[in-house]
């Protein structure tokens, strides 16, 4: 069994390169939800079940932004409001998560042919997430608005994240 991310080893590593991201670098205090919320999703994202753990009802794997769309409309897909709100935020952090972490493969991985385009989607899917603000969702509803809302500065975030991480070098073996 997986732990949950709140106790996966790496979570306090990931939440201290975010928060030197956001609150250092791009001079953003205060944001210690997103901070942690953002952490929690890289470690999740660590494991490719997780990533790509999103499927229809038919139990097929969605990868591609477009197959994912009709599964989080209620009009289309989506069975339940809490479907709707469970796949949008699937959504969001996907596209944070590829445009921030690896953005090069954005494209190929997500069927977003752009920067703008996931940006644009990512935001859009975020505040979907935030307009559930009632019982038992309501506790949630402002940090998702932060995330729709200053979701090209927390991609930006990511990519410094990325960018420490790149100076990372395993111990050395004796």
């Amino acid at each position: 069994m997986n732990p949950r991310p709140s106790e996966h080893p790496i979570q306090a590593f990931f939440e201290e390169a975010v928060h030197r991201s956001l609150a250092h670098k791009l001079g953003m205090p205060g944001y210690e939800d997103v901070e942690s919320y953002l952490a929690a999703m890289l470690v999740r994202f660590a494991h490719r079940e997780r990533l790509f753990a999103l499927r229809d009802c038919d139990g097929n794997q969605l990868e591609r932004i477009d197959d994912m769309l009709p599964e989080g409309d209620i009009r289309q897909n989506a069975m339940t409001f809490e479907r709707e709100r469970e796949v949008h935020r699937h959504i969001g952090d996907y596209l944070l998560f590829w445009s921030g972490m690896f953005p090069e493969h954005l494209p190929n991985a997500t069927g977003a042919p752009t920067i703008p385009d996931a940006v644009r989607q990512g935001s859009e899917s975020y505040e979907i997430v935030s307009s559930f603000d009632y019982v038992p969702f309501d506790a949630e509803a402002p940090l998702y608005r932060k995330l729709s809302f200053e979701f090209e500065t927390f991609r930006v975030g990511l990519l410094l994240v990325r960018e420490s991480l790149a100076g990372l070098r395993p111990p050395r073996q004796a």
